[in-house]
């Protein structure tokens, strides 16, 4: 899973590095702002998928294939139906949202031109995430890295391609992505079709069933709403960002890259505890539970301090990868930012290891208000200090709110573990 969504970074970091050294500044602040956006708006159907994988997992974990199999046949149109509809307004929409984001007159028509072909893309990724979260769910995390690489390395090579040599500009690091999208979407769901066959929904599977699609929205919808606060939250700190110019956007749009590389592996971490917790849960084995939370906590912990560590010291040599030895402003607003919140990635690996651990356990509400928290701290701060303080204090506020929510989630933990795991006596 972490090879994986390491690999699913390189459609969008492909794009940042290749523009900000081929294109240039302007053209990098709106790839780097459309990342914002794009990633608010995917994270509907990514947390759908997210969720259905959650009650996967459990029906499988009761050896329950009847079950598995109605639920996949109700997620999947489910999620592929919201996905339709959110693609629609996208395109009638397009204009408001440039507004909202605040973006610069100047790269105005970079970012639009950008945006309307990325579009495009959507139900692919739909697809891929679908799939991907389901084939981990049943305990299969190989073949949705194995066309995610292959995908990946397309992604760049396009790039390198369609930039550099036909010179397509923005347009044609947005014509490799989509191209891309749709190998890794188109090329999972014909995997799952001819090898998991037993996975399938039958006929008398393929019948509308209320209890099992309350199911799913009960577990899939709050999932779905802590993934879209998260990305909102994100979205109003890119506003206030891009309100301070091209500079502190393409910086932010280079730092977001890296800080998201870095702490993508205790992501992942969290969502494959999750799913972890939610197979025990599902087998009624507490004790796994309580011993897969105390050394995930730990593994987490450790990481997360080593990744920090390498990029408040190497903060520099990383922000040249993607800017222009020249572009000296750029380079030291993006240094500022990643030696600020780069130091305190500990916040942030918590924190997913909490949102894993509330989901697998059905209890996803929570989640909801340790993002609420998390985000909503950090966006209020963010707002009140940078006109104190400038950008530095947008960077400030976000690993306050990691730990705030952090404190708020291991308290609850604490708190309500005895009711929970009656059979628990230590974490």
């Amino acid at each position: 899973m972490i090879a994986g969504d390491l690999l699913q970074q390189f459609y969008n970091i492909a794009d940042t590095l290749i523009v900000g050294k081929f294109i240039g500044s302007h053209a990098l602040a709106a790839v780097g702002s459309a990342y914002s956006l794009m990633t608010f708006l995917t994270s509907v159907f990514l947390g759908l998928s997210m969720g259905a994988g959650v009650l996967f997992s459990i029906e499988l974990g009761r050896e329950n294939m009847q079950r598995l199999r109605s639920a996949i046949f109700h997620a999947f149109f489910l999620i592929i139906a919201i996905t339709a509809v959110i693609n629609s307004l996208l395109f009638l929409l397009a204009d408001p949202l440039l507004y909202f984001l605040s973006v610069p007159d100047e790269i105005y028509d970079y970012m639009k031109a950008y945006l309307l072909i990325i579009f495009t893309g959507l139900i692919a990724t739909s697809l891929y995430n679908f799939f991907a979260c389901l084939l981990r769910a049943v305990g299969n995390s190989l073949i949705p890295l194995v066309f995610l690489g292959v995908s990946a390395l397309m992604n760049v090579g396009l790039d390198l391609l369609f930039v550099p040599v036909f010179q397509w500009g923005i347009q044609g690091t947005a014509i490799a992505t989509v191209i891309a999208q749709y190998i890794s979407g188109i090329g999972i769901s014909l995997y799952f079709l001819a090898k998991c066959r037993r996975f399938i929904p039958k006929a008398e599977e393929r019948k509308f069933d209320a209890g099992v699609l309350w199911d799913i929205l009960g577990l899939s919808s709050m999932t779905c709403v802590q993934q879209s606060c998260m990305n909102f939250g994100i979205l109003l700190v890119q506003r206030l960002v891009d309100s301070f110019g091209t500079i502190t956007m393409a910086a932010f749009a280079a730092g977001v890259k890296i800080d998201t590389f870095a702490y993508l592996p205790v992501q992942d971490f969290g969502n494959a505890f999750s799913i972890f917790i939610s197979q025990n849960c599902g087998a009624g084995k507490v004790d796994r539970q309580r011993k897969g939370f105390r050394a995930a906590t730990l593994i987490s912990m450790t990481f997360s301090a080593l990744i920090s560590l390498l990029v408040v010291v190497f903060a520099g040599p990383l922000m040249r990868i993607f800017i222009r030895a020249d572009e000296k402003a750029v380079l030291m607003s993006g240094i500022r930012y990643l030696r600020i919140e780069g130091a305190f990635y500990t916040g942030i690996g918590c924190l997913f290891l909490l949102y894993g651990f509330y989901r697998g356990i059905g209890r996803p509400g929570i989640s909801v208000i340790l993002t609420v928290v998390s985000l909503g701290t950090r966006v209020v701060l963010a707002y009140l200090l940078a006109p104190v303080i400038g950008e530095t204090g947008i960077w400030m506020a976000v690993p306050i709110g990691w730990f705030l929510a952090d404190v708020i989630g291991y308290g609850w933990y604490f708190l309500k573990k005895a009711s929970w795991f009656p059979s628990m006596r230590s974490m």
